[in-house]
């Protein structure tokens, strides 16, 4: 039984570009590696933080949507916890209204896209 999942990270903002992608890429691939499945993701860019962490005042926020067995989050988190990158990181379980809302939201956003490509 696979559970939807969302998880938000934060990685540090001395990264640059490539290397911010690269970890983006290692998180997808414990995912994939691990029998889950990637619904959608999110990159939204450079935020200031609510607070400083480490010394930080800003941060890059990605999303990820995923599909995975319940015991993985545990790996994931560890995998969080182990890479220096990641400042933060808040993964939850989406009940069925959740996804629901979820769905329409990347509805809504897609439509965005199109209307601003016209």
């Amino acid at each position: 039984m696979l559970n939807q999942y969302e998880t938000v990270f934060i990685l540090t903002p001395v990264l640059s570009d490539a290397q911010m992608k690269e970890a983006v890429e290692k998180f997808k691939t414990i995912v994939l590696e691990n029998g889950g499945e990637i619904l959608h993701e999110e990159n939204w860019g450079l935020k200031k933080l609510a607070y400083p962490i480490q010394k930080k005042t800003t941060g890059f926020y990605n999303l990820l949507e995923f599909k995975a067995d319940p015991s993985f989050v545990k790996k994931l988190e560890v995998n969080y916890r182990r890479d220096e990158r990641v400042i933060r990181f808040l993964t939850f379980k989406l009940d069925k209204y959740a996804a629901q809302y979820s769905e329409k939201r990347k509805n809504v956003n897609a439509n965005k896209k199109e209307v601003k490509e016209n």
